[in-house]
């Protein structure tokens, strides 16, 4: 049984601890409304840009050459997998959640005879994939100091990717992120950048749709949309993760610090029991003593 000093001391750093993620979980609350506000902000014009470029796609007359984003290069025997994790931790499941998607899909992808590549962004997700596939980490960045994420960073990312592109490294590109749904709810997602994905809009009747002519060409506009687009989607996916990690962050310093209360109301109790115990052998000591005299 562990002494009273001992007891004394493990409840002092029980409560130190608590202190600690109470202040990381009042920090995180803080920081969640503007990083949720960004995201947010962000959805729409992601959304829009997809929208332009499945019409833009739509009208290329047929038997036209496409861009080289747009069409790929007609292979997918190597794929590089973008991964966008945090930089810290103490976050819950926020980080493995992400990285265990992207690991599901690099084993189904090498189980099919793919050649599979990472693009690690984030420390977390470096640290996380480099114990199964360091060897096939080929670019890797991280934004630690960075509190505000701007389209730079986002511009950047993109830039390595089409030049990677251009060399010859992959065929195919998949994004990965987790889009924040709410403080409990961090969705793992994936979606591919290159080829891009264009929806058309089937959803719209023939005789309703609104028809443009585009000044220069359709492929030119392509041309020239598709490095962007790339860039905004990156750009979408970091901020997504800075309110998904913030909201996972809250979250899990929140049942810490519930979780150190409780664990310091049973120490204080066992505490009260030891000491209740050995005052009672104290006395049954001093009395049996007196008895013998």
């Amino acid at each position: 049984m562990p002494s009273l000093k001992d007891l004394r001391n493990r409840i002092a750093s029980v409560k130190a601890t608590q202190k600690i993620t109470k202040a990381m979980q009042m920090v995180a609350t803080a920081r969640l409304r503007r990083a949720q506000q960004a995201a947010e902000a962000a959805r729409p014009y992601a959304q829009r840009m997809e929208k332009v470029l499945a019409n833009l796609a739509g009208s290329i007359s047929p038997g036209a050459p496409a861009p080289a984003l747009l069409g790929g290069t007609g292979r997918d025997d190597v794929h590089l997998l973008v991964v966008c994790t945090g930089e810290r931790g103490l976050s819950g499941a926020f980080n493995t959640a992400i990285v265990r998607l992207a690991r599901e899909h690099a084993l189904t992808l090498m189980s099919q005879g793919k050649t599979v590549k990472f693009f690690c962004v984030g420390k977390k997700g470096y640290d996380l994939l480099r114990r199964q596939f360091e060897r096939q980490i080929i670019e890797r960045t991280d934004l630690r100091g960075v509190r505000n994420i701007g389209f730079d960073n986002a511009n950047e990312i993109g830039r390595r990717i089409i030049a990677l592109y251009d060399a010859g490294e992959f065929d195919v590109c998949t994004l990965y992120f987790a889009r924040f749904k709410s403080i409990v709810a961090q969705i793992p997602t994936a979606q591919q950048l290159i080829p891009a994905q264009v929806a058309g809009s089937t959803d719209t009747p023939a005789e309703d749709r609104v028809y443009y002519d585009y000044e220069p060409d359709e492929e030119d506009i392509l041309t020239a949309l598709l490095p962007r687009n790339i860039s905004v989607q990156v750009f979408r996916a970091l901020l997504e993760n800075m309110a998904s990690f913030y909201g996972a962050q809250m979250s899990a310093m929140d049942n810490a610090t519930r979780n150190a209360g409780e664990m310091i109301r049973k120490q204080t109790m066992l505490y009260n029991r030891t000491r209740q115990a050995m005052i009672t052998k104290e006395l049954i000591e001093i009395i049996s003593g007196a008895e013998a005299l």
